[in-house]
């Protein structure tokens, strides 16, 4: 990820904005206008009065100042709103379009910046609040999850021809110790070593290789559009303080290959119209588990 650069006041502004909801931004604009508008407008007299011209020449200044701001605030704070709306319509259209592809390297297409958004808006439709940390500065991490009171740390590997190995996963256990993390996720378009996978097993790690991305897409994309099913937890594995609601629903690890499982409905045989866990490998993995 590239170094974070330094920004002026402005710029800060209108990003602390865009990381709010576009018509939150919008609501500001309105009234930072009309509470600087009211003191711009205020009449100031001039008190040569000792120990009274302080406080007339402050207010002259404040004047002047909110003179300017009337409009600069609520300028940057439309610009932070618009940029808002860009990011939510540019998440949604690039997991609509990721999650409906057939292609096989539809993950390795993208750049890394949108690989990024669409890991980040698979945790959003899960009901994870995501926060993008663009310095990458902070331990190589590049997503910040909260839910439920806890904090899970998230790094994103977009490697086309290479596997994942157990250095990466290690870092990010280290840095999910010192930041008091409940737990974390180390996601690839590709795949993971057996050493990766083997120091992850047992602690409080979930490896999202390309094939179980591309399903927790999807499934968290149909989960989104209906109104009547909250979305699905990534399940961590054993030792992650999680707190899951009754309503949640936590997807199991396949008993045959580890990978995660999705709901399914049995279509043919005793079981027809039964509901199962199948494993997101399948047909290569054809491991399933009862739902109870």
């Amino acid at each position: 990820m590239a170094r974070k650069q330094k920004t002026s006041t402005a710029d800060d502004i209108m990003q602390l904005v865009a990381l709010m909801p576009w018509w939150l931004g919008i609501a500001l604009a309105f009234a930072f206008y009309f509470w600087l508008h009211g003191v711009a407008t205020q009449e100031v007299v001039i008190n040569t009065t000792p120990g009274q011209l302080g406080v007339s020449v402050g207010k002259s200044m404040w004047k002047a100042l909110a003179s300017a701001g009337q409009y600069l605030l609520p300028f940057l704070c439309l610009v932070g709103a618009a940029t808002s709306a860009y990011r939510s319509n540019r998440r949604k259209s690039l997991i609509t379009t990721v999650s409906g592809s057939s292609a096989a390297n539809a993950l390795d297409s993208i750049s890394w910046r949108e690989f990024e958004i669409l890991v980040g808006e698979s945790f959003r439709l899960q009901g994870y609040q995501v926060t993008e940390n663009d310095g990458g500065a902070d331990g190589g991490i590049d997503l910040v999850l909260r839910k439920g009171g806890d904090k899970f740390l998230v790094q994103c590997k977009q490697w086309k021809a290479f596997t994942v190995g157990v250095t990466v996963v290690r870092e990010l256990y280290g840095v999910m110790a010192a930041k008091g993390a409940a737990g974390g996720f180390v996601v690839t378009s590709g795949r993971f070593t057996k050493e990766a996978t083997d120091f992850a097993s047992g602690r409080n790690l979930k490896l999202i290789d390309g094939p179980v991305l591309m399903s927790m897409i999807k499934s968290a994309k149909v989960a989104a559009s209906d109104q009547s099913t909250k979305p699905m937890t990534v399940r961590v594995p054993a030792g992650a303080p999680v707190r899951a609601s009754p309503t949640e629903t936590i997807s199991p690890p396949c008993p045959i290959c580890s990978k995660a499982m999705v709901h399914r409905t049995a279509k043919k045989g005793a079981n027809a119209g039964k509901a199962f866990w199948g494993c997101t490998g399948y047909p290569a993995c054809r491991g399933t588990k009862p739902i109870n």
